[in-house]
């Protein structure tokens, strides 16, 4: 399997199964003398670990990490840093009798089909279980980004949408992001998701959401035109994420009911010797480059693909069947993308600065 890499300069390189003895990754380009302690990954990893509420997988994982290299004396060296995550509780039997069968959803059937064999023990390599590792590089992502920038870039995700329930924009907060189980900024439309996605978790079924990102401080300048544009290097790094099955930047699709008139973002001298743009439309990126306003992108999570009703399928031997997937999982696997999400877009954003100083310099 190849494609298990993320980044240019500041990347990653991810291994482990969902029910193997451990996950973790290398992370390559990290800047020398960055202070770096396993406490500082281990906060982000807490936020997306299984088991905080009856809203996702009962699955009980500390995420604890384990630094194995590239820090010495509390800083980083320049060299690969490798860091462990033990797997604690696989529960590999749950898992026993879709061995022979493909589960409607998930990834069963094409990694079957490329690889012709596939580890059936959670879903192997294609579980959510692998995103643990992208938030702890992402953590060291945002302390390189906090090292590096004289004012930090800030990063903050929240579920605007959860199935066909929807937040009022005017009661979102972001002090009430990480008050909840879903990472939600409207504290009136948590009230009705706990109800909603109780009685669909008793049910055995399953919902998607809507996920919003929003990074301010981000310098002007950074991506590159043509193929290496800012916004087709964030749309790749929330496609990766698992069960994502749509991106949008600024506006977004809401563009094609504007009119250009509407959808321009103007722009306006300031009394500093720079400007401003009236609107932000286009979400912070302009021909693939930053201009300097906050980067704003949402991404859909499909319904997390294992329930508990029947559902029609085949086997290995191409025979029909009825199957419904046993185990623990989220009911919303996408309130755990929040610090995935997160994680992704800092990676992301380091990425692109370190490649604009390799061109360009120190950013303005």
């Amino acid at each position: 399997m190849a494609s298990n890499s993320f980044g240019h300069i500041f990347k990653f390189t991810s291994f482990g199964e969902s029910h193997g003895k451990a996950i973790g990754c290398i992370v390559d380009g990290v800047p020398p003398l960055v202070s770096i302690k396993e406490e500082d990954i281990q906060h982000y990893l807490n936020r997306r670990k299984p088991g905080q509420s009856k809203f996702v997988t009962q699955r009980k994982e500390s995420d604890k990490v384990e630094i194995l290299s590239g820090i010495f004396e509390g800083k980083t060296t320049g060299h690969p840093i490798a860091l462990h995550i033990k797997n604690e509780d696989q529960r590999s039997k749950d898992y026993s009798e879709i061995s022979q069968q493909f589960r409607p959803g998930h990834a069963d059937i094409t990694y079957q089909s490329k690889y012709g064999i596939r580890d059936y023990r959670g879903g192997g390599r294609s579980s959510a279980r692998e995103t643990a590792v992208r938030v702890a590089a992402g953590a060291i992502a945002f302390k390189v980004l906090e090292h590096k920038l004289k004012k930090p870039i800030i990063i903050r995700a929240s579920v605007i949408q959860m199935g066909p329930n929807k937040i009022n924009k005017d009661n979102f907060n972001w002090n009430e992001v990480n008050k909840n189980p879903f990472f939600c900024g409207d504290p009136e439309a948590v009230k009705e998701w706990e109800r909603w996605l109780d009685e669909l978790r008793k049910k055995g079924n399953s919902a998607g959401a809507i996920i919003e990102v929003v990074a301010e401080n981000v310098p002007k300048g950074l991506g590159s035109p043509i193929y290496k544009k800012l916004d087709t290097q964030i749309t790749e790094a929330l496609m990766s994420i698992n069960a994502v099955k749509g991106v949008e930047i600024g506006s977004g699709f809401n563009l094609a009911s504007l009119t250009g008139e509407e959808s321009n973002d103007e722009i306006f001298p300031d009394n500093k010797g720079s400007y401003y743009f009236g609107s932000n439309h286009s979400g912070g990126i302009l021909g693939g480059i930053s201009s300097g306003q906050p980067i704003i992108a949402r991404f859909v999570v499909k319904p997390t693909s294992s329930i508990l009703i029947e559902k029609n399928s085949i086997n290995l031997n191409n025979k029909a069947i009825q199957i419904k997937t046993k185990g623990r999982h989220d009911p919303c696997v996408g309130i755990r993308a929040v610090p995935v999400a997160e994680a992704m877009f800092a990676i992301t954003l380091l990425d692109q600065l370190l490649e604009h100083e390799s061109q360009i310099g120190t950013v303005k």
